[in-house]
């Protein structure tokens, strides 16, 4: 189904698979996955409808990209139809290990360094929901190591898939990838906040100290702060 894993270490105890698992599929072919309000996920549109509400929020929350945190999710997870993705596991990343001791055995490929693939059991997050999985992925690239993915590290989405290609991912063509289904499905749309949640007014920026949107004199107060 998906391509090998390239795994790192981003914790004790959770190991992120680099690039979406190449996992057997044990449901049966042309299984619909279902999004948490028990609706069928059967196209692309529908499961990024099912996932943004939330990616929005992350975005917000982490100093991301929801339009990349949504992207990342489309291509991984093949528009939410791999048997990893799916109900009852709902693991949108292929990341490894478990998730509050929940998780699944299933088989995938690696490489063993020299361009040699080779099929592995290994054990996957299963999540409760698409939001669990997405929260949790975000917590991954709240690190130092994805700094370049971050909003206050770049000048738009186009920055943050580039700095993915080599990190996160193996695949050179990784970006492009990401950047051609944000063109597609206009996921620019969801890195602005969601005018009807009220927490965004006219002439506010976007304020990474606080992870939410501030005027401008707050943003520079805190800049001044964090800079003394």
């Amino acid at each position: 189904m998906r391509k090998s894993f390239v795994v790192r270490l981003v914790s004790a105890v959770a190991i992120l698979g680099v690039g979406a698992a190449l996992v057997k599929s044990y449901s049966s072919s042309g299984t619909q996955a279902k999004a948490e309000t028990g609706t069928t996920v059967s196209s692309t549109r529908s499961f990024i409808d099912a996932i943004a509400p939330t990616a929005r929020q992350i975005g917000q929350e982490y100093d991301l990209y929801a339009s990349v945190l949504i992207a990342q999710a489309v291509l991984e997870s093949s528009n939410g139809q791999s048997a990893l993705s799916q109900s009852p596991y709902y693991n949108l990343f292929g990341i490894k290990g478990s998730y509050n001791g929940s998780q699944v055995t299933m088989t995938t490929w690696e490489d063993d360094g020299s361009g040699n693939a080779y099929q592995v059991n290994a054990a996957f997050r299963a999540y409760p929901s698409y939001a669990a999985s997405l929260y949790d992925y975000a917590s991954v690239l709240n690190s130092d190591y994805y700094a370049g993915v971050h909003k206050s590290n770049t000048s738009s989405y186009l920055d943050a898939t580039a700095s993915l290609t080599g990190t996160y991912a193996t695949d050179t063509n990784y970006a492009t990838k990401l950047n051609q289904i944000i063109a597609t499905y206009g996921l620019t749309a969801y890195d602005t906040v969601d005018l009807g949640t009220g927490s965004y007014a006219s002439g506010q920026v976007w304020n990474s100290y606080r992870g939410s949107y501030t005027d401008q004199a707050t943003l520079d107060e805190d800049t001044a702060w964090a800079n003394r």
